[in-house]
């Protein structure tokens, strides 16, 4: 559990520096449009990620699939289209996601 808060703490102090060198290298430069458009995509590349590996669990030599998971995501996507809302749609994403995790 130790090395699990030591690497944590590691990425979150490696995060916030790169974030700071970033600004300061970055500030007052004017980027390329393509570079911009580059910069736009990353976090949500990353996000991506993160929720496919939550969804798809490695499991004895195959990938099974996270209901509890995927319903959550789904749900969420489906608030968030309807009503514009981050908060209230990653809220009501958790919400569905711990009563099919409980219910399925």
């Amino acid at each position: 559990m130790l090395n699990q808060w030591m690497l944590i703490g590691a990425l979150a102090v490696s995060t916030y520096l790169s974030r700071i060198i970033g600004v300061e290298v970055m500030a007052g430069r004017k980027m390329r449009p393509a570079l911009r458009l580059y910069f736009n995509y990353v976090p949500i590349a990353i996000i991506s990620a993160l929720i496919v590996k939550q969804i798809f669990i490695p499991s004895e030599g195959h990938l099974d699939l996270s209901f509890p998971v995927l319903i959550s995501c789904i749900s969420t996507a489906i608030v968030i289209k309807i009503t514009k809302k981050f908060l209230l749609s990653a809220v009501i994403g958790i919400l569905i996601g711990l009563l099919s995790r409980y219910l399925l």
